[in-house]
């Protein structure tokens, strides 16, 4: 393995529990917010880990891949279910690099543009 996440769970909630005692209000309002991400009519519980899982590893939280997996396989996803939303994440994380790439041409253009003085 390549991260012992079972200890990683137990580690980073003693973590949560310093600032859960510090800054009491931010903890109770992250408590809300996921709750209330969980109160939908339309999606099962199933394609919200799927969801969560993308935007985890996009994100690239680790706490957030832990508890969603965790909460995935609760919810009856399989590892074969899970690859494939993953899939999704990579392909949709590659299209958000191609199109800041496309970001970056733009301003080549228009810094190149400025420097000949034919800038709009």
């Amino acid at each position: 393995m390549l991260k012992d996440w079972l200890g990683f769970r137990t580690t980073l909630r003693g973590a949560v529990a310093h600032l859960t005692k510090a800054h009491p209000e931010i903890i109770k309002g992250f408590g809300a917010l996921n709750h209330a991400s969980k109160q939908t009519k339309h999606l099962d519980a199933k394609t919200r880990e799927f969801i969560a899982l993308g935007v985890a590893i996009t994100t690239h939280c680790e706490g957030c891949i832990n508890a969603h997996v965790e909460a995935a396989l609760k919810a009856g996803a399989t590892r074969e279910e899970i690859a494939e939303a993953l899939g999704v994440a990579i392909a949709l994380n590659a299209g958000a690099a191609l199109t800041y790439a496309g970001y970056v041409m733009d301003a080549v253009e228009a810094h190149t543009a400025e420097a000949r003085g034919t800038a709009p």
